[in-house]
């Protein structure tokens, strides 16, 4: 099944993709450049905090980051489900909402790693 429209109006995060309800956990409201490939993020719910992107500066698709100047042109987009750059550079809310509390998603969603349990090699 592909993505259609709201699955229940009152709720329009919540989407049906691939038979599964998928929804959006918060939305960026505010976003400031810091230096060192850092950002600040304010989310609907009102988490706050730090996100370091350093990691990503200059390799990839991030390899126009090389020139700070375009790392500072960043923008919220998506109506709030993105932090974007021109040329379709973009980090999406939700994992930059884990990266600033430092839960996992499985945290929130108790049944992914009760369906999905993950490996370790002993």
């Amino acid at each position: 099944m592909s993505k259609t429209a709201p699955l229940f109006p009152r709720f329009p995060d919540f989407v049906v993709e691939k038979r599964v309800i998928m929804f959006a956990m918060t939305k960026i409201v505010a976003a400031k450049v810091l230096d060192g490939y850092r950002a600040w993020l304010r989310f609907e719910d009102g988490t706050e905090g730090e996100v370091d992107l350093s990691a990503h500066a200059g390799k990839g698709v991030f390899a126009p980051w090389s020139d700070y100047t375009f790392f500072r042109r960043v923008a919220i987009g998506g109506k709030g489900r993105i932090l974007t750059w021109p040329g379709e550079l973009d980090f999406c809310s939700d994992a930059l909402w884990l990266q600033v509390t430092g839960k996992q998603s499985e945290d929130l969603f108790a049944n992914l790693r009760k369906r999905h349990p993950v490996h370790t090699h002993t």
